[in-house]
């Protein structure tokens, strides 16, 4: 039973020096991969690059105790990242020492958030934020993610929270461009590119292991990390005005809770809350579809627990809000981690980097930096999306574009909640206008169709109505006045029958509606009936006088109410 609760006591029993190797050798590579990424990451956070590594140790660590899922790699990723420098620069100037504080309390509170709901059990309210909504946030984000990264590719001061803002900002600060930083920034851009794309082949195709190839692949932003330093130090290019990341601290963070004054947490709880949705929504995506490679599987709840107790971690030990992270959770999974475990030595990798390497980045560019995060991000814009919604469904494709202007225009925390905003509104408006069909019964057999989509036989004394949904609040108004459109348009009408096959449950609202349905129709002399009601409804409806009220009657099946009532629909069939 503890096991549900701490999942490490589940794998950490099972665990063998076979899966051992395997998530040490992950852990290598993953390592490997982030400490670049987490540096570049905390870069776009509008933090010291430090709090990227620290924010990718404890973590790490504290996931792999709560968390469920086998390959998911915890820490800080692009979007989160944004969403982190809008919220703490409205509380504080970047830069300073009470940017950092409200940062890590920032993860405190998206920490407690999503711990919070993995008690209670809430995971089900990400259900809410609908896939296009994500989608249309993200491919803005990494939009607004690549251009605020430009100024450091141009070699620019430059700022802005929106893409107008940060383009005109760029436009006047253009000719102040330096050329050698945009030569490391746009040769490393071009490099990484060349990487992400096409260096694994090439090195296959001239008799590299696969294995081999694909670490050194992972490895090819530390390459660019390691010329880019060299080439600043031989040529002294800081006189030149290359930006540098500067001094970075050696050692780990010293442990102890952010601050909590009530006025800085108040300020930060409906951020907060956001960055922990979308985080959520973004973790439990990536984590789903890799154990389901696996045919493994992962409890939503839990992960909010996961991923509550891994911001918490964060928290302390001077980091800023993490999430599952697609890029290197995939890592994970390719080299082969069997087990939480490889997080906890790629924590113990980054730590060691950061107790010793970190005195090697003084000289590194900023604008190697900024590559690193656009190539990251250039995955996560997807106009593809935008025209497959426009193919499937024009709703969705509004949605998707209405979350992307937003975001865009306005900034991100506004376009998240408009997402949220827009999702319910859509929920609502489909569910208040439930689907609905007069069908009818095809000729030769015992099935009933939409009488617009297939030739079926009717009869004008029996009309079916079929809903295709549930009942509540919501659409109750409307079922009536579909109802009452039904009998004017039929004048020979005398049986309606509701069939039911699709209605999952009926609210007291909806109950009312149908008798005054009921009632109504049997002032017009037309009988109500109902088919196909299933089994948990018709326990509900029987602990109601609605049954004994009703002019008709409850039918098993459609083709049983129609043989009752509409005799010669059967006849006409069988004589066909």
């Amino acid at each position: 039973m503890l096991s549900k609760y701490l999942p490490i006591l589940d794998w950490g029993r099972q665990y063998t020096a076979g899966a051992l190797s395997d998530d040490v050798l992950a852990a290598v590579i993953v390592t490997i991969m982030l400490i670049p990424q987490s540096l570049a990451y905390a870069l776009l956070a509008g933090l010291p690059p430090e709090v990227g590594l620290y924010a990718s140790i404890l973590p790490l660590a504290a996931y792999a105790i709560f968390g469920t899922s086998r390959a998911l790699a915890v820490g800080p990723v692009a979007v989160v990242s944004l969403m982190t420098a809008a919220a703490v620069g409205q509380v504080a100037e970047a830069g300073s020492m009470g940017y950092v504080t409200a940062a890590a309390s920032l993860a405190f509170l998206s920490g407690v958030f999503l711990f919070a709901m993995g008690v209670f059990r809430l995971g089900f309210l990400a259900n809410f934020l609908s896939h296009q909504v994500i989608s249309g946030f993200i491919t803005a984000s990494g939009l607004l993610i690549a251009a605020s990264q430009l100024k450091h590719i141009l070699g620019i001061d430059a700022n802005g929270h929106t893409l107008y803002a940060i383009v005109t900002s760029l436009a006047a600060q253009v000719g102040q461009t330096n050329s050698i930083t945009v030569m490391i920034g746009a040769g490393t851009l071009a490099f990484l590119l060349w990487v992400r794309i096409w260096m694994k082949p090439t090195l296959i195709a001239v008799g590299v292991g696969s294995r081999l190839a694909d670490v050194l692949t992972k490895a090819g932003p530390i390459f660019a990390v390691a010329v880019s330093i060299l080439a600043v130090i031989t040529f002294d290019l800081e006189a030149s005005g290359v930006a540098i990341v500067g001094a970075v601290p050696q050692g780990l963070p010293a442990l102890g809770l952010p601050s909590l004054e009530p006025g800085l947490l108040s300020l930060l709880a409906s951020s907060a809350l956001l960055i922990s949705i979308i985080g959520f929504v973004e973790s439990v995506s990536v984590g789903q579809t890799l154990a389901s490679k696996k045919r493994q599987r992962i409890d939503p709840d839990q992960e909010l627990v996961g991923l509550g107790a891994s911001n918490i971690a964060a928290s302390v030990s001077g980091g800023y809000p993490v999430t599952g992270g697609f890029a290197r959770s995939v890592v994970n999974f390719d080299a082969g981690a069997r087990t939480p475990a490889a997080g906890i030595y790629t924590a113990g990798g980054i730590a060691l980097a950061t107790l010793f390497l970190t005195p090697l980045l003084y000289h590194l560019p900023v604008a190697v930096l900024a590559a690193t995060i656009i190539t990251a991000v250039l995955s996560l814009v997807d106009f593809g999306a935008l025209r497959r919604a426009w193919t499937y469904s024009i709703t969705d494709f509004a949605a998707m574009a209405t979350t992307i202007v937003i975001t865009l225009a306005v900034g991100v925390e506004t376009g998240v909640m408009a997402g949220v905003l827009l999702s319910l509104a859509m929920f609502l408006y489909e569910t208040s206008r439930p689907h609905s069909a007069i069908v009818g019964l095809v000729p030769g057999t015992e099935h009933f169709r939409n009488i617009d989509r297939h030739q079926v036989i009717t009869s004008p004394r029996v009309v079916t109505l079929r809903v295709d949904r549930a009942l509540f609040f919501a659409n109750a108004r409307y079922l009536e006045d579909r109802v009452y459109q039904l009998v004017a348009e039929y004048p020979e009408i005398e049986h309606l029958i509701l069939m039911c096959p699709a209605v999952n449950s009926i609210d007291l609202s909806a109950l009312e509606s149908l008798e005054a349905i009921n009632q109504r129709l049997s002032d017009s002399q037309v009988r109500l009936h109902l088919s196909e009601v299933k089994g948990p409804v018709m326990d509900r409806l029987e602990r109601t006088r609605f049954l004994d009220s009703m002019s008709g009657e409850v039918f098993l099946s459609q083709f049983a109410a129609i043989a009752k009532l509409a005799p010669e629909i059967i006849n006409h069939t069988d004589a066909k």
